[in-house]
């Protein structure tokens, strides 16, 4: 929650980053555009952007001073980038196609970073001009984003004829400079999703169900620096945007209060924080998530105050790992998502790869395990005590409305409460997780015969062999 920025503080114009920044912008950013595989992964990126305006910033001294003094060896790194490029999409298989093309979720994910990818696609195919209007624009609409400063800069470094080169030991200062390799590898990261997208029509691999009152779901992939929203409807789950974003700065799997990391598992949000109420730090808002889950209780893990955040006014985004363990969005991403999630309802992945799976996949996963959920609620109604006592740990807890039951103490519960009684389970979902262990949070409606409404419950199994067995539970409502 109290991240800490590691992005150079940006500055209101592209053009007014003082000699020592621009300079090391000019000398970093050639290795940057010229990046194997750019052109590939532009070669899906949309075609087309917002108009380029015919306002043009104005050259300022150090700014005219500090691109005269970009070395030659990246002005010809600029030059040969296009045909390196190509040359290393050639020679890679073409990516799979994603249902939704990639364009299209760059798109609906922000318009400064599908601009700054059409940047990238004209870069690729030599257009440097058309290139540079459009970073031009990029930066004037958007003057926080300190990637697409870089790349402006770098393309304004082509247009100006070498001279005062600097030495080789002077380069590789300026390439060490840590701001700069934050930036290198947020474009890398962020090629990369493109260049890699989910192949079409699959979802990741948690998603085994889920109900149609949960409208959209929230998987992150924090190798790719990716978050991905999906909507659900009747006719499935369906990726319809993704969002570059930044995690802890020490990683990922937190374990421990203040250890930087961002938690891998399986989570809800919980609320919506009003941007009136926070720091600028936190930019367009937050939503927290329930981390640590009863799962990670149950391992021993601490800590709390995970939040999907924005980022502070003067800033665009962040390095990809810069947070204390949240998972940081730009704003006009996070507003987005502001608008879709539900509280309490939306499920969100944290993981350190997705692994992608096609919906037959995931329904016969759900399958078996729905024969444990219908075995258990039989030997509930059956009001066997011996029998429902398979399923469960012995440490079992279930909360309920901020009561507990520990242990088999909750079995007579259960079976004074079903005994009897037929019952009908609605808007299940099935979240799968796999770290070593395997478990599935499930959670459903139950409504009794005769009865006009019921209550929620989300409970939490645990693989043993070949048996789940349920170690906790919460009654929503």
């Amino acid at each position: 929650m109290a991240d800490i920025v590691r992005h150079a503080r940006p500055q209101n114009s592209p053009l007014q980053l003082g000699r020592t920044r621009l300079a090391a912008l000019l000398a970093a950013s050639a290795l940057l555009l010229a990046a194997p595989g750019a052109a590939g992964a532009s070669t899906q990126a949309p075609s087309g952007s917002a108009k380029a305006s015919s306002a043009t910033p104005k050259s300022s001294g150090a700014a005219r001073t500090a691109a005269h003094g970009a070395s030659k060896a990246a002005k010809a790194g600029t030059r040969k980038a296009s045909a390196a490029a190509t040359k290393t999409a050639a020679a890679k298989p073409a990516p799979r196609k994603a249902a939704t093309s990639s364009s299209a979720a760059i798109q609906e994910a922000t318009g400064a970073e599908a601009r700054l990818i059409a940047v990238y696609e004209l870069f690729g195919r030599g257009k440097t001009r058309p290139a540079l209007a459009k970073a031009r624009d990029l930066v004037r609409d958007y003057p926080n984003f300190q990637l697409a400063q870089l790349v402006y800069a770098d393309l304004l470094a082509t247009q100006v004829p070498p001279a005062h080169a600097f030495s080789d030991a002077g380069i590789a200062r300026l390439r060490s400079d840590p701001a700069m390799a934050d930036l290198r590898e947020e474009s890398r990261r962020r090629l990369q999703a493109l260049r890699e997208r989910p192949p079409a029509g699959t979802v990741p691999s948690q998603f085994l169900a889920l109900s149609t009152r949960s409208r959209y779901a929230i998987a992150v992939d924090a190798s790719r620096s990716r978050l991905y929203l999906l909507e659900n409807s009747d006719k499935g789950l369906q990726l319809v945007a993704d969002y570059y974003v930044s995690v802890g700065k020490s990683g990922i799997d937190k374990a421990t209060e203040g250890d930087a990391r961002t938690p891998l598992g399986v989570y809800y949000i919980t609320s919506s924080l009003n941007p009136k109420s926070l720091r600028d730090f936190y930019g367009a808002g937050a939503l927290p998530i329930n981390y640590p889950n009863p799962y990670d209780v149950r391992r021993g893990k601490t800590g709390g105050g995970i939040w999907l955040h924005g980022t502070p006014s003067q800033q665009f985004a962040r390095a990809p790992q810069a947070s204390d363990g949240c998972v940081v969005m730009a704003n006009p991403d996070l507003k987005q998502l502001l608008r879709k999630v539900q509280i309490g309802a939306t499920p969100v992945i944290t993981a350190r790869s997705l692994q992608w799976i096609s919906p037959p996949q995931a329904e016969k996963e759900a399958q078996a395990f729905t024969s444990t959920i219908a075995a258990w609620k039989e030997a509930r109604a059956a009001g066997n005590e011996a029998q429902l006592k398979k399923f469960y740990l012995p440490d079992f807890q279930r909360s309920n409305n901020k009561k507990s039951t520990e242990g088999f103490a909750a079995l007579h519960d259960e079976v004074e409460y079903a005994q009897g009684k037929r019952v009908q389970f609605k808007d299940v979902s099935y979240l799968h997780w796999r770290d070593g262990d395997d478990t599935m949070v499930a959670t459903f409606g139950e409504v009794f015969e005769g009865e006009k409404s019921g209550r929620t419950r989300r409970q939490y199994w645990l693989r043993q062999g070949s048996d789940w067995k349920l170690f906790y539970e919460e009654v929503l409502g």
